[in-house]
């Protein structure tokens, strides 16, 4: 249980204690939740796209500017007002404790379940070091992570990790705006609303099993 516990909280199992009060309770309110059944098939699965704009590549030195996520309900449709977007200079004007609140309202929005993303590395790195230093755990979720997914699903098309905008260049995905974290969201979801159908041809209709395929790859590309 302690080491569960240490990959869902990273090196704290505890929020800082100097949060203010509706930060900790909406942090204490996110560790209650439920985790879901990553059995179940994806029409019964609520998905969660997140991506981060960055000031630069080094996670850890260069600043978060910006989060987004999306929300795309059974079958992966996208769900209106299924969104949360924060603007983490913005946010920080609004007070000392603004930043903590919009991380903590991004908890809540983002559930207990796996992320999806592309290159989850990057973006994980950098969601964890803002957590930690913001509200004194390292956020450590479980992705479904594109880069990885694709390529197994779609060997016929790439069959190698490749930036982003290969993919979309290959399914005809243009999305305007392109480089802000909503914009870069709105591509990993249309990705995954491509990935799903073939995933359910390959018998991948759950989750887990989307994670399953993803480690999987990476475990065979980097030599085991």
């Amino acid at each position: 249980m302690r080491k569960l516990k240490k990959l869902l909280f990273g090196s704290s199992d505890n929020p800082r204690a100097d949060l203010a009060d509706d930060v900790r309770e909406a942090v204490e309110s996110w560790r209650q939740l439920a985790a879901p059944d990553l059995d179940q098939p994806h029409f019964l699965t609520r998905y969660v796209v997140t991506d981060v704009a960055t000031a630069g590549l080094d996670s850890e030195r260069d600043a978060v500017l910006g989060i987004a996520g999306l929300g795309l309900g059974r079958g992966g449709v996208m769900m209106p007002g299924d969104v949360s977007v924060l603007d983490l200079p913005a946010a920080g004007t609004a007070g000392k404790d603004g930043l903590d609140r919009q991380l903590a309202a991004f908890l809540l929005f983002a559930g207990r379940g796996p992320l999806v993303t592309y290159q989850s590395p990057f973006v994980g790195a950098f969601l964890g070091r803002l957590f930690e230093e913001r509200l004194g755990f390292r956020f450590q979720p479980e992705w479904i992570d594109l880069a990885w997914l694709l390529p197994d699903l779609f060997k016929e098309k790439i069959d190698g990790v490749v930036p982003m905008d290969a993919w979309l260049e290959v399914f005809g995905i243009e999305i305007p705006g392109r480089c802000d974290a909503l914009a870069d969201s709105l591509a990993i979801a249309r990705l995954l609303q491509v990935a799903l159908p073939r995933a359910v041809q390959r018998g991948a209709d759950t989750p887990g099993k989307l994670m399953d395929i993803g480690r999987a790859r990476r475990w065979l590309r980097s030599g085991g």
